[in-house]
């Protein structure tokens, strides 16, 4: 076996030792040095992300989110011919938009070749600088009819808090005041209006459909003797005073005699309009207040309609049923009781009222 000089086990296992130890230690360094590096970029990244959101939030805040003031509820409306730089800079001036660059930016973005569609465009809730861009650039408008539903015998007083609560800029008072003389021929039905509704505009609605209607029974009427008038303020009584069309006919045929008797109408029917007390909160004070309405102290028809009458109450106006009857009166559950002179008609009242 040859053995090469100066040969010593020993030595040779010190040096693997001494070689396996600068390896380790130069792993080691290499490792160390890998983290550190690994720590440096995270940290950096970390700093970038957050500055990046950040920036973001703000651009978003200061330049893209709807402004505190946006005008929801409300009709935005753009004019044909109208120039990118006009339609932006009154977008701003409204409070639509924070930044009429910001929105020019945009539309120049997402255009592409379309252009702003004129129109009426309706906000119902906040909306961003881009849903701004991208609704004007589709022709989104926004505008759907609401349904609306005027119940029969609604005063012009009812018909306007009823638009108010549907449309949150309804001039309810300019209503009243357009509709003071039209109280009766409003006619209540379902309708279905813009959000951006004017109160000429749902009067005019109201009573073109009263005239088509008032044609189904236009005979009726003519073969009566009276007025369209006198038809319409007794319709509105017969609204508030009865139910069913046989009940309306029945009571139209008793207020009808006690006028051609000179009689006072002495209906309850009319305090609600006049005070806001309904019949079982009246009292003989009240029964005196001095008012064109009450038919307690005028005889005759009231000077005007005290609601707006359904069609079956202008029919029962027009067709009245003669009766011996003289006096009737309704309990809480809507039940008619009738009777021929006032006896028996306090009789009625003790047995059905009290």
């Amino acid at each position: 076996m040859l053995t090469p000089p100066n040969y010593n086990p020993r030595n040779i296992k010190v040096s693997v030792k001494n070689c396996f130890t600068k390896i380790r230690l130069k792993n080691k360094s290499l490792f160390s040095h890998s983290i550190l590096l690994n720590f440096k970029f995270f940290k950096i990244s970390s700093y970038l992300i957050i500055g990046f959101l950040i920036a973001s939030a703000l651009f978003y805040h200061f330049l893209m989110a709807p402004p505190k003031d946006f005008p929801k509820g409300t009709i935005i409306s753009v004019e044909l011919g109208e120039t990118l730089s006009e339609i932006s800079t009154e977008l701003e001036e409204t409070h639509v938009i924070k930044s009429s660059e910001i929105f020019e930016l945009f539309a120049n973005l997402l255009m592409s070749g379309k252009r702003i569609m004129a129109g009426d465009y309706f906000f119902e809730k906040d909306s961003s600088v881009i849903r701004v861009v991208w609704r004007m650039i589709r022709g989104s408008y926004g505008i759907i009819p609401t349904r609306v539903v005027m119940v029969e015998g609604f005063t012009i007083f009812d018909i306007a808090e009823t638009l108010s609560s549907k449309f949150e800029n309804f001039d309810k008072d300019k209503f009243i005041k357009l509709a003071e003389d039209e109280e009766g021929y409003l006619f209540p039905d379902t309708y279905y209006f813009l959000p951006n509704v004017t109160p000429k505009a749902v009067i005019k609605t109201m009573k073109e459909n009263f005239d088509k209607r008032l044609e189904e029974i236009a005979l009726e009427i003519e073969e009566s003797e009276k007025t369209l008038e006198e038809i319409v303020i007794m319709a509105s009584i017969l609204e508030k005073e009865a139910r069913t069309l046989k009940s309306k006919q029945k009571i139209a045929g008793i207020l009808w005699k006690r006028i051609d008797i000179n009689m006072p109408l002495q209906v309850d029917a009319v305090f609600p309009y006049i005070i806001g007390k309904n019949t079982y909160q009246l009292t003989l004070e009240d029964l005196k207040v001095d008012s064109p309405y009450n038919t307690y102290a005028n005889k005759g028809l009231p000077i005007g309609p005290i609601a707006n009458p359904s069609i079956y109450s202008l029919l029962a106006a027009a067709t009245p049923v003669e009766s011996n009857y003289l006096f009737y009166l309704s309990d809480r559950a809507g039940n008619m009781y009738y009777a021929e002179d006032f006896e028996g008609h306090k009789e009625n009242k003790r047995l059905y009222m009290n």
